[in-house]
């Protein structure tokens, strides 16, 4: 593929962060914009960055005015947002890539696995209803205008500085004392996660493709586990092993409103991802790293500086009422 001008917006999350470092892998000649901001995850040398905030109008439309062929929007979570940047770029970009969610799609889902066609339906989540109206706008622009829009959804995607438990390091501090941790209903839902240098493989190859234009994507790993597994996993990386007790999201919500949401409104549910439609425009795209290693990766990290062993406390209480509660 010949090198492209692409734009990030935003560039040193989780998933983007490593997406920029693929997309300079390529070749590409990379600008981001974001507020400047120390970030954990740095970016590439090569990388042409610009101190903006891009829900400022007037800042936001000095980046605009000039021409990319691909613009990657990471951080629009509002129909506002994306209208604001649509306008702006209308006429100075080839393809718009909105990042959306899985966490958009009928919830719980009605059949697995999981593909771009499954309804997009979430009464549960306010974050991910905003997705869907952002894509209602997208494809209203596409249809009534062809804006070249592309829409991603990712799932559960983590790198070496996430924890993919609600309360982040809290889980595993606890099971390295010892103590009991809560898993949601019985352990047994499949889950996939996929590591941010995996979702780079696939999405790097998005960028510019003509087929592509008005359509979108889902991009995750086809490793897919239990959160026992999950839970597991993390201890065995740890040094440690996991006392689990089992509670129903319900029940974790009615203690821990905000826990709740992001369980009944994602990971309470199974997700398990037909990947087909990517592999059409990336044939060889296939996720190498199984959370086994991922999780190496992740108590590493978390290892390397104390200070990053962060307890959420309102988690760890609420992880001890229900705890008492739901132990025999």
């Amino acid at each position: 593929m010949a090198a492209l001008r692409v734009l990030f917006l935003g560039g040193t999350g989780i998933i983007s962060s490593a997406c920029s470092w693929k997309a300079v892998g390529a070749g590409h000649e990379l600008t981001v914009v974001n507020r400047g901001k120390t970030s954990v995850r740095p970016i590439p040398a090569e990388v042409r960055q610009i101190t903006a905030d891009v829900n400022d109008p007037a800042a936001f439309a000095e980046v605009a005015g000039q021409d990319f062929d691909v613009v990657v929007d990471w951080v629009a979570f509002t129909p506002d947002q994306v209208k604001a940047r649509t306008d702006a770029l209308r006429g100075h970009v080839g393809q718009y890539v909105f990042i959306s969610s899985a966490s958009a799609y009928q919830t719980p889902p009605s059949r697995l696995p999981i593909t771009e066609s499954t309804p997009l339906r979430n009464p549960f989540w306010q974050y991910s209803r905003n997705k869907i109206a952002c894509e209602d706008l997208l494809n209203t622009l596409y249809r009534d205008e062809g804006f070249p829009v592309t829409i991603v959804r990712p799932s559960h995607t983590y790198d070496r500085t996430l924890v993919p438990f609600d309360g982040g390091w809290t889980i595993v501090e606890r099971m390295r004392r010892g103590q009991p941790v809560v898993v949601h209903g019985d352990g047994t839902s499949l889950w996939t996660l996929t590591h941010h240098r995996d979702f780079a493989r696939g999405f790097v190859r998005l960028l510019g493709h003509p087929r592509t234009l008005g359509e979108a994507f889902q991009i995750t790993s086809d490793d897919v586990l239990t959160w026992d597994q999950i839970a597991y996993a993390l201890a065995a990386a740890a040094g440690t092993t996991a006392q689990i007790v089992h509670v129903p999201s319900d029940a974790i919500a009615a203690v821990h409103p905000s826990w709740g949401d992001g369980l009944l409104g994602d990971k309470a549910h199974a997700a398990v991802f037909d990947m087909t439609k990517l592999r059409r425009v990336a044939p060889d795209f296939v996720a190498t790293i199984p959370f086994e290693a991922g999780a190496r990766e992740i108590v590493a990290w978390h290892d390397e500086d104390p200070t990053r062993h962060r307890i959420d406390q309102a988690i760890n209480e609420a992880m001890d009422t229900l705890i008492t509660r739901y132990t025999p």
